[in-house]
């Protein structure tokens, strides 16, 4: 986080929490109210001073205030971005990502997990980073084998993706048990009696 923010929650240590103002996209793109965030420096703000509580919770420390964010779907968006090496992985947030885990929901989205957290690639890379995939001993998946593959729950056993030289064996996971898998709330609300602004 910013010394800033630090500071100021050294200063102001009980400012009350704001909930169901800031929002993350499944495309990365944050918003509040519904009204999307589309300055820069507001942007890059955001994503140096986002983290997660020990209830799964994601926020924004705004200074002294805790924002918490709705997700649409996980609390990170990965992009695609090519280099001599293969594809290198960047959240919405601006970190390079490694990746220590990799999985397909049933609606064909490709989860990767940051450590305790889980990122879902945006869906103009999907392709790119389907390509990755590979059977255990090497091949790629033809158009044939990908496409039943997508339109079937069973993964094959020796699927893996190999991004960045590392090799993940691809797991399958409901679209809908995303959070509890990977313990977030998409949906932060205050508790009773909490003060909120």
């Amino acid at each position: 986080m910013d010394d800033a923010v630090l500071r100021s929650l050294v200063k102001w240590p009980n400012v009350p929490a704001a909930y169901g103002w800031l929002a993350l996209d499944r495309r990365g793109n944050w918003s509040i109210k519904g009204e999307r965030i589309a300055n820069r420096t507001v942007i890059d703000f955001i994503g140096r001073n986002y983290s997660c509580d020990a209830r799964g919770r994601w926020f924004f420390q705004n200074g002294p205030q805790r924002v918490f964010v709705s997700l649409a779907y996980t609390p990170y968006v990965v992009r695609t971005e090519p280099s001599a090496d293969g594809l290198l992985l960047r959240t919405h947030t601006g970190a390079l990502l490694e990746p220590g885990s990799a999985w397909l929901d049933d609606s064909g989205n490709l989860l990767l997990g940051i450590g305790d957290a889980v990122a879902v690639v945006h869906d103009q890379d999907l392709g790119e980073a389907l390509d990755c995939l590979r059977r255990a001993v090497g091949a790629p998946l033809t158009d044939a084998e990908l496409e039943a593959m997508l339109n079937n729950d069973n993964l094959p056993g020796d699927l893996v993706l190999a991004l960045g030289g590392v090799v993940r064996p691809l797991g399958r996971v409901a679209a809908s048990a995303v959070a509890r898998r990977f313990g977030f709330d998409p949906n932060p609300r205050p508790d009773p009696g909490e003060p909120e602004c």
